[in-house]
């Protein structure tokens, strides 16, 4: 998502999104809405096989795990002098969260989150390697994984594997992954990068 030069800025402050439906906002960082940019087709095949392989790796018998995907969540507040500029909100492309303490929350669900997923665009590549890694880290989200593409867009070359360091407020990369993605923690999963960008969904 990016915020064209020449469009105004638009502030949206706390009090107005709280009262809206979140869906009906883009991406909001220091107060400001950030423009939703069209993805491509691979973006968006990208995420469903990613988000169908982590939903199929969840244990039918262990805790309560629900995916989302381009879902808002409200990050922790600026802390600017003016109020206006004090809300952060993002729409991961795929997240993983407890679900054991109810329904999903615009408000908690940072809180919940085990795994969150960014897939890289020409438009988002700078704020997914960037602005969200540091965000995300500082919610304590364990896992963020960033999918990387070629330079014409069309194949993905590597996943970048992000865990929380001993601070426990920012991102190491763990492990780059190369033609498949293998993870234990929180699923355990295994599927490569072929299958994420087939045109038809793997069997059984």
């Amino acid at each position: 998502m990016s915020t064209p030069q020449d469009e105004p800025v638009r502030l949206v402050s706390v009090e107005e999104f709280l009262e809206g439906q979140p869906d009906s906002f883009t991406e909001i960082h220091d107060g400001t809405l950030i423009t939703a940019m069209a993805q491509s087709p691979e973006h968006d095949l990208v995420i469903r096989r990613l988000a169908a392989a982590v939903e199929y790796a969840i244990d039918p018998q262990g805790p309560c795990r629900e995916v989302h995907s381009d879902t808002p969540m409200r990050l922790a507040d600026a802390e600017p002098i003016d109020q206006s500029r004090r809300l952060r909100v993002r729409y991961p492309d795929l997240i993983l969260r407890d679900c054991a303490d109810g329904p999903y929350d615009v408000q908690k669900v940072a809180q919940q989150t085990l795994l969150v997923v960014e897939v890289t665009s020409a438009d988002t590549v700078d704020t997914d390697i960037g602005i969200k890694r540091e965000l995300y880290a500082r919610e304590g989200i364990p896992v963020y994984l960033i999918v990387h593409f070629a330079k014409d867009w069309q194949q993905i070359t590597e996943i970048e594997e992000c865990r929380l360091d001993w601070s426990g407020c920012r991102y190491v990369t763990r492990q780059t992954h190369y033609n498949a993605l293998v993870l234990t923690e929180p699923v355990t999963l295994a599927i490569t990068f072929s299958d994420l960008q087939s045109r038809l969904p793997r069997r059984g």
